[in-house]
């Protein structure tokens, strides 16, 4: 009977640990919330910060972008062959890069690079205090240090997914022109026609809302770190892999609502 009973206590507690956090991290989004949309406003702050979330990831989006669209295309015509349906592989790839695999893998690759940096470098102010001696000299440091990082992860998403987008489709159009035998104009063609407004908006959405959850989580745990070295690694992990939940978690959400 007592084994039983701290074992349901346990379970208490963990739920109850669960809530708390939700709890602590929607008071923390409301917090930043309010202070991207009130003023003052550091626009220095803000384009430093898309330059780190937008420009510096270019590179890395883009490669894992041309690459996937290349291995989507080959992978769908492996498939198609065995139903004659080869012929399906540029609607596919627009498809599946405009509606899903564009901005989930941008989200990751993001998510990857930038939540850690800003759980990092938050945690590391913390742990010096530097984030107390900016409240002690009366500066805000959610308008300061974590507004602009919301904005700009919000803003810059949309633009990274639409290169991503961008460049995925020609990664899938130079491997079938190149390797699967298809005519150049007629993919191109057929690229064009299955693409619709409302995948770019869907597209769009989906990278808005991860981009905010990449820079809330971000900060919400470095702002949050404690205990020295060990607990801005700590904070790093836990943001990396909180955001790749709530990307997975609400691309699924979206998906439903849409398409569902």
């Amino acid at each position: 009977m007592m084994l039983i009973l701290r074992m349901l206590a346990g379970l208490g507690r963990a739920v109850i640990g669960v809530f708390a956090g939700a709890g602590r991290l929607v008071i923390f989004a409301a917090q930043v919330i309010r202070a991207a949309l009130l003023p003052p406003y550091y626009f220095g702050r803000l384009l430093e910060q898309m330059a780190l979330i937008g420009w510096f990831s270019l590179p890395v989006v883009g490669l894992t972008a041309l690459f996937t669209g290349a291995a989507l295309a080959q992978q769908i015509y492996i498939g198609g062959g065995r139903f004659n349906a080869e012929s399906t592989v540029p609607a596919i790839v627009v498809f599946g890069m405009i509606r899903e695999l564009g901005p989930v893998l941008v989200g990751l690759m993001v998510a990857g690079r930038v939540a850690s940096a800003m759980a990092a470098e938050l945690g590391t102010m913390r742990v010096t205090e530097q984030i107390d001696a900016l409240a002690t000299l009366r500066a805000d440091p959610f308008r300061w240090l974590i507004a602009p990082r919301l904005v700009a992860g919000v803003l810059m998403l949309p633009l990274l997914v639409m290169v991503a987008n961008a460049i995925g489709i020609m990664g899938g159009w130079l491997l079938s022109v190149n390797k699967l035998g298809f005519n150049s104009g007629a993919y191109l063609a057929t690229t064009r026609k299955f693409i619709e407004h409302d995948d770019f908006v869907m597209a769009l959405m989906k990278a808005a809302v991860f981009g905010f959850f990449i820079a809330l989580l971000g900060c919400y745990h470095g702002y949050r770190a404690s205990g020295g070295a060990a607990g801005v690694g700590a904070a790093t992990t836990r943001a990396v892999v909180s955001s790749f939940i709530m990307i997975l978690l609400s691309n699924l959400i979206i998906t439903l609502a849409v398409f569902g």
